[in-house]
């Protein structure tokens, strides 16, 4: 049981934004969730508006039910963990690990393997023993990802994604190069009306999202690159929005089932070009790598950030393309 102290100079105030500033290691949705459920009171009676208005001298107690098992199950999966502390993990993800439960893959997934990692020091996220996941990498997405183990790590983060403080770039292998070596695409994102299990740029409606990208290499001919690698930053975080973005803009990444299309290669006059022709061909996924994720630590107060290495399959479809330098 925690017990909040209304003085003078919070008279009049919302009861949830009291209790919200009094205990920190709450989210104010969970305080509500609290409130709603009876778990607040004033003198032995329960508090069940957090709209009420607090008075001088009013004691609220506030009690904060241990956290129920998670839903998903722990299951002994191995990750690549990067750091982790009392408050955050960040992992290294592989492509083909999906990141939270849902109804095609019910089990199996990161969120899974953080369960039966973190065990105990989950400190409850919403009332729940689990991790909670402030962002999300596709499937076939490969990189860095962070975790929050406690509720008021979930908070911090969850403002700092928010406010787009939070710092992430990928490298992405694309059909073809974009005219300029640099520039910022904007646009709404929404749901394909099509198709709707798929993302599009949108005329109106949807949801702003805004891409930095830079080129860092280029493949092939000068005037009329194969493919190249490109640096993306993220300025917001749609659903797929690297892929919709560089679809839109006329370069898919490469092994992108949902936004891709291989391209006719030109025909190979030497070994090394025709090592790269297959080797972007035949490529199993989409070819982005999230390889920087900085913060702000929610409780040592000071910036960390991290860098992932190219897994496997990206290095040696760079390598092919490099190929075509000469």
């Amino acid at each position: 049981m925690r017990t909040v102290r209304i003085d003078a100079s919070q008279a009049g105030e919302r009861l949830d934004r009291i209790l919200a500033a009094s205990l920190p290691d709450l989210s104010r949705a969970r305080l509500q969730q609290l409130i709603a459920q009876g778990a607040v009171s004033r003198g032995g009676a329960k508090i069940g508006d957090g709209n009420t208005r607090v008075k001088p001298g009013e004691a609220y107690a506030v009690d904060v039910p241990a956290p129920i098992p998670a839903a998903p199950k722990g299951q002994d999966i191995p990750l690549s963990i990067i750091y982790e502390d009392k408050d955050v993990i960040v992992i290294d993800k592989p492509a083909g690990l999906v990141v939270h439960p849902a109804a095609g893959n019910p089990d199996g997934t990161l969120v899974n393997a953080l369960i039966a990692h973190c065990g105990a020091s989950l400190k409850g996220i919403g009332g729940e023993a689990r991790p909670g996941i402030v962002h999300r990498l596709d499937k076939d997405t490969s990189g860095l990802l962070i975790a929050a183990k406690t509720e008021k790590a979930m908070t911090s983060l969850g403002k700092q994604f928010a406010k787009h403080a939070i710092e992430r770039a990928y490298h992405a292998v694309v059909w073809g190069a974009p005219r300029t070596s640099e520039g910022l695409i904007e646009s709404q994102i929404g749901r394909n009306p099509f198709d709707r299990k798929r993302m599009g740029v949108l005329r109106s409606g949807g949801k702003e999202a805004r891409t930095r990208y830079k080129v860092i290499e280029r493949f092939g001919d000068a005037a009329r690159p194969f493919a190249s690698l490109i640096e993306c930053r993220l300025e917001t975080g749609r659903t797929h929005q690297i892929r919709v973005h560089l679809t839109h803009i006329g370069h898919p990444l490469i092994g992108d089932p949902a936004y891709g299309n291989t391209r006719a290669a030109p025909r190979a006059k030497t070994p090394e070009q025709e090592k790269a022709y297959a080797a972007a061909a035949n490529f199993p996924r989409q070819a982005l790598h999230a390889w920087l994720l900085g913060f702000f630590h929610p409780t040592l107060n000071k910036p960390m950030r991290f860098e992932s290495a190219w897994p496997e399959d990206f290095a040696k479809l760079v390598e092919a393309l490099r190929g075509l330098n000469g």
